[in-house]
């Protein structure tokens, strides 16, 4: 329940960290779904005419990171090559998989909420699309799959 005179929160104010040591900027954060799945169920001798339904297995839903295309700056490509050397020598990538944490912050740039995905790692790396008669910026983005969200912070 609000506060009286709270406001909803604005969602252009985040922050997105890659690991302890690793940081992007991003413009654009989606994916940070997860649902239960439903198990319907009948028993053979029930007099009722319907199922019953109970809570299944939980199902998190991909991240899509999308930020500006800059000049020389291949960090998208580098991560995801990092998890494809690393399939090479160990098929599950296990070795590369890290905790991503991504954080709304309020205007006194402090995080409200913080979702961290765990053992994250980067399956699909797109270039931006090119258009001759585009006037629009390159937008490229990564999609991450993750193990789970949990949230550390909810104030």
């Amino acid at each position: 329940m609000a506060a009286v005179g709270e406001y909803p929160l604005v969602k252009f104010h985040f922050s997105v960290e890659w690991g302890d040591d690793f940081r992007i900027e991003f413009s654009e954060v989606s994916g940070l779904d997860f649902e239960t799945e439903v198990i319907e169920y009948r028993s053979g001798i029930s007099k009722k005419y319907n199922k019953t339904k109970q809570p299944g297995l939980t199902k998190f839903s991909d991240v899509t990171l999308k930020r500006g295309t800059y000049q020389g700056d291949f960090d998208f490509f580098k991560e995801w090559q990092k998890t494809y050397f690393f399939q090479e020598g160990n098929n599950t990538g296990s070795l590369y998989r890290r905790s991503v944490s991504i954080k709304l912050l309020n205007e006194n740039h402090e995080p409200i909420i913080t979702w961290v995905l765990e053992n994250a790692w980067p399956s699909k790396v797109q270039s931006a699309s090119l258009k001759a008669d585009s006037n629009e910026i390159a937008i490229e983005s990564m999609i991450l799959v993750h193990e789970g969200i949990s949230i550390l912070e909810a104030k």
